[in-house]
């Protein structure tokens, strides 16, 4: 069993190395939090989303591209000449029936959008419900009796980037909240840390940046909770 670290940030300084990083699902809760934290961490921050409106207020501050995240093609343009992608993507609440495989197919997209470009690093937002081997609390057995369209949808999205080369990292957190970044966090790579109920967007968020920023976990699924 991988040992579970707690991380324990007094602040977040700006990292020492800029990266160009991409935003993928930016206007959503997750992908807000990243879109704010990498531009205070100094990174450069490329948002591509459906809705550029969302981000009028980061509009000077980062560079905004507007298309279909399902689109291979468009997603192949938008990462060439950067470091790193970054994750929120998802359905919005409540889904809908036309969303029950809209991960999977963003999965598929991206997947065939990044090996041209020679950008392998990938950070993903995915969910807890997918640990098979958690107790307390029996995450996959809530996930499979209230939200199995989000199980099935999140673990077909998970195999299509076990099955490429790129350096993908899975971070799984339960029940997320809008509550203010405390940089207090338990991680745990295969497992979501016991008793781990919630965690707060913005700690998910900083969590994905630094696993961009340092390069570990690749190749893994992280747990993380308060």
């Amino acid at each position: 069993m991988q040992r579970e670290t707690e991380l324990n940030a007094t602040g977040r300084p700006q990292s020492q190395h800029r990266l160009k990083l991409v935003v993928l699902g930016a206007t959503g809760g997750t992908g807000l939090e990243l879109v704010k934290q990498a531009l205070g961490r100094g990174h450069l921050v490329t948002a591509f989303v459906r809705s550029p409106e969302r981000l009028k207020d980061f509009r000077d501050h980062i560079n905004v591209r507007q298309g279909d995240l399902l689109n291979s093609a468009s997603l192949q343009e938008v990462i060439q000449g950067h470091d790193a992608v970054l994750s929120g993507f998802g359905p919005r609440a409540p889904r809908s029936e036309a969303d029950s495989n809209l991960l999977e197919h963003f999965a598929r997209a991206l997947t065939t959008a990044m090996p041209p470009t020679g950008v392998r690093r990938v950070v993903v937002e995915s969910v807890a419900f997918l640990f098979k081997n958690s107790i307390l609390p029996p995450a996959y057995l809530l996930g499979r009796l209230f939200l199995p369209k989000t199980v099935a949808d999140a673990s077909a999205m998970e195999r299509i980037f076990a099955n490429t080369a790129l350096d993908w990292t899975m971070v799984r957190p339960p029940e997320l909240t809008d509550k203010p970044y405390t940089g207090k966090y338990r991680v745990q790579e295969g497992h979501l840390p016991r008793f781990g109920l919630k965690i707060s967007r913005t700690d998910v968020a900083d969590l994905m940046i630094k696993l961009a920023e340092n390069g570990t976990s690749i190749r893994k699924v992280v747990g993380i909770a308060n």
